[in-house]
């Protein structure tokens, strides 16, 4: 690339990112602070406009008001980038702002080879922060260069309590026992249980922003990435995936489905979504990894809000929105999270495993107001506490809070904001 443009490129860039808004502090903050003074790279993962740009903004804003090198890599100018061209890129930082001993680079993954300079740098005891949307890309790149140097952050989209300071809606100590503050509580977790956490649709309320994450995914991060040839059947398994979220599939049925010939194709263009950070599959548990590898998998999806704009109408399907909520929660702090299947075939939404030996089960439904879905609900989750010995278990409902005992088990029922706002401490 020509010097003169990547000069330009960065002055614009620091001016834009200087008079940015810096947004609501993300719970992220703190754990990438937190790895600030170590020597490896710091690399923030996730979803398309999920706020990744906006939490590096926090960070140099927080600790580095001295000033840093910085350069988002999503600029159209910068398309033809090589890792040739970093030389260059560091030749302009000098000359613009002297020298900096830390870079912040955005959508690092857009630039083949990259790590090869991030880790010469490290060598000279430069420090990086990186963000990337891809999992696989960064895993393998991270792999094969920088294995011991760098550090993992996943950022997702707004958790409840972040949607609620974005509301400007401080809770009180007390606020879950207060009727009024309850009230609203209630009110905005409906809207975030329907709208989801992307800052920048929450901020503009235009689905058309979604959408354009959802394409963006598809065409940039994975047909123009992978040289994908049957684009309509790509388009067609994310929108079934989007369309069908906590429910089961298996690759096989949907070969069919979509008239594919090959299993494989099915099971690479899954692997390309959920690279992507758009989609999450979860498998069933079991101590054989054999069975786990055959049994159906359940696919969930980043955003409540993305699912609702590209996929189905959410008045249909409000039970299976609580349950994508809960399992974004869950997968915020732990990525072993399977559903569970008992010897009688009934089925429990959650199994998080903490550790060797520590389980939880968990039952997300709307509300246990009907006696066929209480009994539906209990007797699966007793059922799977039985057989993996376990003493309490837990169901999470949109408003309902009860406590229940039996042949010494209990189970604690929960209405999922509270259970939202009490994860979050």
């Amino acid at each position: 690339m020509q010097k003169h443009l990547l000069k330009e490129i960065v002055l614009e860039q620091e001016k834009d990112r200087q008079e940015f808004d810096a947004g609501i502090p993300r719970a992220a903050l703190s754990v990438v602070l937190r790895y600030a003074s170590l020597p490896h790279a710091v690399v923030v993962s996730g979803v398309r406009r999920c706020g990744k740009s906006t939490l590096l903004n926090q960070v140099i804003n927080d600790h580095y008001k001295k000033g840093v090198y910085y350069l988002n890599f999503e600029d159209e100018r910068l398309v033809n980038f090589k890792v040739d061209d970093f030389n260059d890129l560091y030749e302009v930082f000098l000359e613009l702002y002297g020298e900096k001993k830390v870079f912040f680079l955005d959508e690092i993954q857009n630039v083949p080879q990259w790590e090869v300079f991030v880790r010469r740098m490290q060598g000279k005891g430069h420090k990086f922060f990186i963000t990337g949307s891809n999992a696989s890309l960064l895993s393998k790149e991270l792999g094969t260069k920088l294995s011991g140097r760098n550090v993992n952050v996943e950022l997702f989209p707004f958790s409840f309590k972040e949607f609620l300071s974005f509301m400007d809606f401080n809770l009180s100590k007390n606020g879950l026992s207060l009727t009024t503050e309850r009230a609203l509580i209630k009110k905005h977790f409906a809207e975030y249980l329907k709208h989801g956490g992307m800052p920048e649709y929450l901020k503009y309320q235009d689905q058309t922003l979604l959408k354009g994450v959802y394409d963006d995914i598809l065409y940039r991060d994975i047909v123009a990435r992978y040289d994908i040839k049957q684009v309509k059947a790509l388009r067609e398994l994310g929108l079934y995936f989007l369309s069908n979220i906590g429910t089961a599939f298996s690759y096989n049925n949907m070969k069919k489905v979509l008239g594919l010939g090959s299993m494989n194709t099915i099971k690479s263009y899954a692997d390309y979504l959920e690279n992507s950070y758009l989609l999450f599959l979860v498998s069933k548990f079991s101590y054989s990894l054999k069975e786990q590898f055959v049994a159906l998998k359940k696919v969930y999806c980043i955003d409540n809000g993305l699912a609702e704009s590209v996929a189905f109408q959410f008045s249909k399907n409000k039970g299976k929105f609580l349950e994508n909520l809960v399992f974004l929660e869950l997968r915020r702090k732990s990525s072993e999270i399977y559903y569970y299947k008992t010897s009688n075939n009934l089925e429990v939404d959650f199994l998080v495993k903490s550790g060797k030996k520590d389980i939880t089960l968990i039952q997300v439904v709307d509300h246990l107001d009907h006696e066929k879905t209480r009994q539906r609900e209990v007797n699966a989750l007793m059922k799977a506490m039985d057989e993996l010995k376990l003493k309490t278990g837990l169901i999470l409902t949109d408003d309902t809070e009860e406590k229940m005992t039996a042949d010494g088990k209990v189970i604690i029922v929960k209405p999922i904001y509270k259970w939202l706002l009490e994860a979050a401490v």
